[in-house]
This record gives structure tokens, sequence and C-alpha cells, in this order.
């Protein structure tokens, strides 16, 4: 037997699954049979809903494993505009953290992950207002596209059309679904998609997957029924156990699942096509047609030994070239399966993290085969060839240079975008869950005259000494980056001040200057800093004295770094969480700057952290001095030092202390001291005692930004000293006003807000205020959170306020 294998050049290997692009590991014994099984039938089913962790893993899992049709989940946002139980990345940051969520979730229940251009704006009262903001037929679009790439049989919606769906981006994305189920199959409909191969598809049937969630019960017995909770021998678990393990990917929202074994039914409504009355797949024929490749088929399963796949191997190339016209077969899985018989591996990897645009990057590839019997491998590289022995690993060397081009960045965030959608300009890069066009070696492996390509992922690969062997993406930056330490800088009464820049080099022996571009009136002292990084990695830190022109209330900062003639204008942020990829980022190196009339009466606040916000930081740029407790130092120290308390955001959420310092911060309010706790969710509570007087959370929230605050007690002190709060000072804060109110509140408590979203009643429970003793007592589900970081001038003046004795 004589396989051959060439290692092109590396190239930029586009692909609409991304999973085609991914180091090459042999599947084991069970997962090759599984996948042998899985041949004989090709059909489909596109999974649609809203958001990362929307979607259903378990029927999922049950789909891609049990019923072996190909099965993909487009959800169509990211997740942005959630909350994150992790960290305090926030808006297109926590979109990436939730995408690459999705895709390991994808690798547990074997499932393939789309998205469309919509941008999570937030919560999302009705399908209207979702629509209004996303731009509904660009969205329908991005539907339509992927239901003609992907060609499912079946179209299963999350969610229904009406306000059961809870919100508005879930009631979206089923009228997307339904109109877009239609839209696919009409040539008539985004006609400029319908080349490159690309046809109007018709599904057979959509329907809706309804579910019953406690309180909220939406199947009935005439709906299909069907258990997914089976048991696979060859996976050694039931799809409720693969389908937890799956869901517990999405750490950022907190859904560690428990794994469940044992029947478990899902339920289905029709909406639209043909009705199904006993199967999804009713009057779809998802088996392969073929008599001859049936047969073929029948014979390698009979004939398949687990101690010894490579016995198949000669079958598995016949099937090969028998199906090699076959339309709806399984051809990448084949490939998968021929390779795994003969346990190929190969990798490509570069020796260090990161590489500059200009710089030479020394790529390296490794293969092994590791068959039970004898097999004879060659490879070629250019004008290089070489023999692979079995189980001995080789390798082969080539350059390949960073281009301009090929800077790491997601393709979706290139450009500036409005709230509602990313701009995406190339119709072909829709859909993709990351870069369709990332840096990739192409390998082809040629047996028995059977081509068979593969991208490998160009990765830096490492070891940890308490992880191991670690893959990480491979970083293409700019030659230096100029980083902000914040994304809006409030200048106070309009007073100067320093904005520190951390500059970074990714490359050797660079000389330039990191300039400041300001707008008309705004001066910059200096007007430019020079630096000299001689080594890679090499950081300095360059401090800027801003002073805003006079009656300037807001403008915009541009960092500029001048190389040789070259302008470059990109700050760098990387983000490393064990249960994903790290992910790294250059945006723009640029600032919101806001002027605002302030005044803070107490400075030296503590700050105890929840889940992650970037409140403190914000707290720092006006003057506070922030000292960062945890619940072991409230426990031990004396908190009398301090002018108030800040609790960070879901602290009852994610602290198992929680009720343990509860006696100490309400001594420390009795003694004159000001407490200050901001939102919890009203679930998974470690806590349900927040302040001396009770009141309860719920999930009630004011969505609309730019909602009508009305004061009703325009005289209390919060709203008059230091500052006074005006109506002006609710004029542009970002995505929703607050979330999780109060509700249930003792009488002790002072509401003075009243905030409604649109065809709503006033709403009193955003902010709670109890004098304690000596001191004050304030509960907030405003959202600080979101707009302090955002530079918003009227949310520091009345978080002064509340702080205020």
């Amino acid at each position: 037997m004589n396989i051959k294998t060439f290692f092109l050049a590396a190239m930029l290997l586009p692909c609409f699954v991304k999973a085609q692009v991914q180091q090459l590991n042999a599947l084991n014994s069970a997962e090759i049979a599984q996948g042998i099984a899985s041949l004989s039938v090709k059909g489909s089913v596109l999974y649609m809903a809203a958001h990362p962790d929307d979607e259903n893993t378990r029927l999922l899992a049950y789909l891609a494993k049990e019923a072996k049709v190909r099965t993909a989940y487009l959800s169509l946002t990211r997740g942005d505009g959630g909350q994150n139980l992790i960290g305090n990345e926030q808006a297109e940051l926590l979109g990436q953290i939730r995408t690459q969520e999705l895709l390991a979730a994808r690798k547990v229940d074997g499932a393939q992950q789309f998205f469309s251009r919509a941008n999570d704006f937030g919560f999302s009262k009705t399908s209207e207002e979702t629509f209004k903001i996303w731009g509904k037929q660009q969205i329908l679009a991005d539907a339509v596209w992927v239901i003609r790439k992907f060609r499912p049989d079946v179209i299963i919606t999350r969610f229904p059309e009406d306000a059961r769906a809870g919100h508005g981006h879930h009631a979206a994305s089923a009228i997307i679904a339904r109109e877009a189920f239609i839209a696919a199959a009409d040539p008539k409909q985004f006609p400029e998609q319908l080349k490159n191969g690309i046809t109007v598809w018709k599904a057979k049937r959509i329907l809706w997957n309804t579910y019953n969630f406690g309180n909220n019960n939406t199947t009935a017995p005439d709906q299909l029924k069907m258990d997914v909770g089976t048991y696979n021998p060859l996976l050694g678990k039931n799809y409720g156990e693969i389908a937890a393990i799956s869901r517990t990917n999405h750490k950022s929202q907190g859904f560690g699942s428990a794994l469940q074994r044992g029947e478990a039914f899902e339920y289905f409504s029709h909406t639209a096509g043909e009705p199904a009355k006993v199967s999804l797949f009713d009057g779809i024929n998802i088996s392969v047609s073929n008599k001859q490749v049936l047969d073929l088929l029948n014979q390698i399963q009979q004939q398949y030994k687990v101690n010894q796949p490579s016995a198949s191997l000669t079958d598995l190339l016949k099937l090969k070239n028998l199906t090699a016209k076959e339309q709806g077969f399984n051809h990448k899985l084949l490939d998968e399966l021929i390779m795994a018989c003969v346990g190929l591996w190969a990798e490509a990897i570069v020796p260090e993290a990161s590489y500059a645009v200009g710089d030479s990057i020394p790529v390296t590839i490794n293969a092994i085969y590791r068959a039970s019997s004898p097999v004879k491998i060659s490879g070629q590289l250019k004008d290089r060839n070489i023999d692979l022995q079995d189980n001995r690993l080789s390798s082969m060397k080539y350059n390949l240079k960073a281009e301009k081009s090929d800077i790491t960045q997601p393709y979706y965030l290139k450009k500036e975008h409005p709230i509602g959608y990313y701009a995406i300009d190339q119709q072909d890069e829709i859909g993709y869950p990351e870069n369709p066009n990332g840096l990739a070696a192409s390998v082809q492996f040629i047996v028995k005259g059977e081509k068979i390509e593969v991208g490998l992922p160009i990765l830096f690969k490492s070891t940890n000494p308490i992880k191991g062997e670690q893959y990480q993406p491979l970083v293409i930056a700019p030659k230096v980056t100029a980083t902000l330490s914040d994304q809006a800088y409030l200048f106070v009464n309009g007073q100067p001040k320093a904005i520190e820049v951390n500059l970074k080099s990714f490359t050797k022996n660079v000389v330039g200057d990191v300039v400041p571009v300001l707008p008309a009136g705004w001066k910059s002292s200096p007007e430019k800093i020079t630096f000299s990084l001689t080594q890679k990695g090499d950081g300095q830190l360059a401090v800027f004295t801003i002073t805003p022109a006079a009656n300037s209330t807001s403008a915009t900062l541009n960092l500029q770094v001048k190389i040789a003639g070259e302008t470059e204008s990109k700050g760098f942020r990387t983000i490393r969480y064990d249960h994903i990829p790290n992910i790294n980022l250059f945006p723009n190196a640029t600032a919101k700057l806001e002027v605002a009339d302030l005044k803070i009466a107490g400075k030296r606040v503590a700050y105890i952290d929840g889940a992650g916000d970037l409140v403190a930081n914000a707290l720092q740029q006006v003057g506070y001095e922030v000292v960062h407790l945890n619940t072991t130092q409230i426990m031990l120290n004396d908190l009398s030092s301090f002018d108030a308390i800040v609790i960070g955001v879901r602290f009852f959420n994610v602290n198992e202390e929680a009720k343990n310092v509860y006696n100490k911060l309400m001594d420390y309010v009795k003694n004159g001291g000001v407490l200050l706790e901001q939102y919890n969710v009203n679930n998974g509570l470690k806590s349900t005692n927040f302040g001396p007087y009770p009141f309860r959370l719920v999930n009630k929230r004011v969505t609309e930004e730019d909602a009508k605050v009305t004061f009703t007690k325009a005289n209390h002190a919060a709203l008059n000293q230091p500052n006074k709060i005006t109506e002006k000072d609710f004029i542009g804060w970002v995505q929703e006003r607050g979330l999780y109110f109060a509700d249930d509140i003792d009488p002790k408590y002072e509401t003075i807000l009243k905030m409604n979203d649109t065809g709503e009643a006033p709403n009193g429970g955003s902010l709670l205020i109890a004098n304690y003793g000596k001191g004050k007592f304030v509960y907030t589900s405003l959202a600080f959170f979101r707009q302090l970081p955002a530079g918003v001038p009227g949310a520091y003046r009345l978080f002064a306020n509340l702080l205020s004795k």
C-alpha cells in the first residue's frame, strides 16, 4: 500500500466550515466506527435561534451522532450584549468569548456553527424594535445565504414568533427563520447570491422545537414527539450527558449543567412546509440511494476491526472512488476516516506566538502515520522529497512572509459598525464563526491515486509545566501597537488629564513616534513621543497630558504610530481563559473624550469585586482612591477608613462568602459608612440579604437606553448633592437603563426614580436608598457597569452623589 503526502506552501485557504482547518488528529476506533455508520446518511438539519446558549444541545447531539445527519446551529448574534459571569469583558469582547464557547460546544455535540452579521445590542422586548435596529432585510439575507450553502432538509427554531419567546431577539430569530425558509427557494429573492455554484434551496419543512421550562410550557400532546435521551455505546454516553458537557462550555453565562441520563423527549410544532407526522424526516430520503454504495458500506461495517482500523482502508478507498460524483454524500467525513484508519497526524507550527507585518515566519510541518500494517508515505515540499517511516515523526520547513492583510482581527470587526449589525463587505465571509481566510498550510495526501486535502492552521505550540502541551492561534501584528488604558476619558470640570499609552513592539529594532490626533482647540503635551524598542516584546509607557478645548463637551482621540514613513493606529488586546483559545485583537487606537461638571465628596472607596466590571477603574479615573477588598479582608480589617464601599455586579450571584460578610457590612453602614450595591440576577443567589431592610429582585428591566426618567423625589439629596441631577444627565446612556429591578420593597427604602420602556408602566425599582444608623445604604439596578466605562457624564455625576454621605 502506498500513501504519498505532498505538503504545499502555506496559503490563504478559504473554507465555509471552519472545522476543515484544524490540527489533524486521528480518530479512535469507536469514532471511526461511528463515522462509518454515518456515511450511509445524507440528511441535514439547521437549527436557528438568536444567541449563543439558545441552542438545544441535546437535540443537536442526537441529530449529529444518533440520526447521523449533517447538523448545524445558526446563531443570529454572537451574544455581545449579554452579561459576563467570568470577567469584565463587554460588547464585542464578550461576543468574542461567546463565539469561542459556541465552537467548543460544537466540538462536543458534533454540529457545525454559523452566524449572521446581527449584533446583540442588548435585551429587546419586541421583534419590531429588534428589526428596526438590526435592519431586517440584511439579516434575512444572511439567513438565506446560510440555508443556500448548507442546504438543510429540515429547519428547526428554538422560539416562537410571539411574546412567548421572552425576548425580542428570540421572536425575531423565529420570524427570520420562517421567512428565510421561503426566500431561500425563490430565485427572485437575493439573486446576487446565486453565483459561484450557489443555487436556490427548498427545505422540506420548518418546525418549532417547543419546550417546557417549568412555568413556561409550550409543548402539547398533538405535537411531534421524539425521544432523544438514548444511549450510544460507541460513545459511552446518553445524549443528555453529551448535551450537558456541550452546554457547560457556555461558562461566561454560568451555564454549567448536570449530566442527564435516561429518556428525554423533544416536541415539535409545525411552522411551514410539509407537516411531519412520525419523524422530522417524513417524506425525505436521508439514506444514500446508490445500492452499490450501500452494499460496500455494509461490507465495511461488517468487516471493521476495532483493533485494526487500517484493514478497512482498501474498501474506504474504493468507496471514495465510487462516490466521487455522489451529491449529498459526506465526502469530507470519508476523507477523515481514511486518514484516521492509518493513524495520520499532522500539524503546522511556528516557534513564537506572534510575528509582525514584514517578518519572515519559519513554519514547521510535522507528520506521522501509525498504521498497524506497513504503509509507505512519501512527502514533497516544493523541490524537496521526504519519506515518512511508520511511527516516526518527520518534519518539513519553509518560510512565510507576514503581510498587512494577515493582521489578526476578526473579519467582522475590521470596520466600524453601527449598534445593530457588523459591517461585512465580502458576501463570502458571511456565516463563518472565525476568519475564513486565516493563514493555513494546505496539505495533500495521495493514497493509491486518491487525493485528500486538509487545511492545517498555523499555530504556536508550547509546553506548560502544569497544563502540558498547548496550541494557540498564530498572531500577526503591526510592528508597534499603542494601547490606551480606557475606552473613554472623563475630563472633570475641563481640567487637563494625563492619558497613558502602552507601546508594545512585535519586532526588533524599531524606532518611531506616537502622535495624539485631536480636534481643533484640544491640546496635547507633548505633541509626540519618540520611542526606540530594541527587542521583540519590548514596551514603553507614553504619557500625554490632554487639555480640552474651551466650551467643548466631547471629542475623539486617535493615536498614530509613525515608523519609517508608514502610519498605523492599532492597539492590542488579549483575552485569556482556560476553556477557550487565546483571543487576540488589534482594535483602533481611539478613545472617547468627555468633559463633565463633576463634584465628588469623599474620596477613599473600597471596591468588592463581583463577577467582573470596570467600575473601579472608572472611579479612579475621576479622582477616587480605590482599594480592592476580598471577603477575607472585609472580615479582618477595620472598614471605617473608607468613605464608601462599592460592591461589584453580581457579587451575590458568584461569591459563596456573600452571606458571611453581611453583618460586617451592615455594621459599617450603621456606624456612618456608605454602602452601594450594584445589580444582581434574581436566580442563583448565594444570599438574599442585600440590605438592612428586605426587598426582592425580579426580572424587570428598562432596555430603552433613552427611556424617560422621572424624579419622584426631586429634592432628595441623591439628586442634588454634590451634583444637581437633571434630565440631561440621562442623555447618552448606552444599551439600557437598568436590569433586574427590585420589587416588594420595604417602605423604609426611598425610591427616587421611575422609568419604563414604551408601552409599559413606570417602574420605581431601579434605585433604593435607605438611612441606616448613621450611614446610608444604596442598591441600584441602573447599568452603571456599562455607563461609566463608556464615559457617560451624567452617570458619573449620579454615581458620585450616591457615594456621598
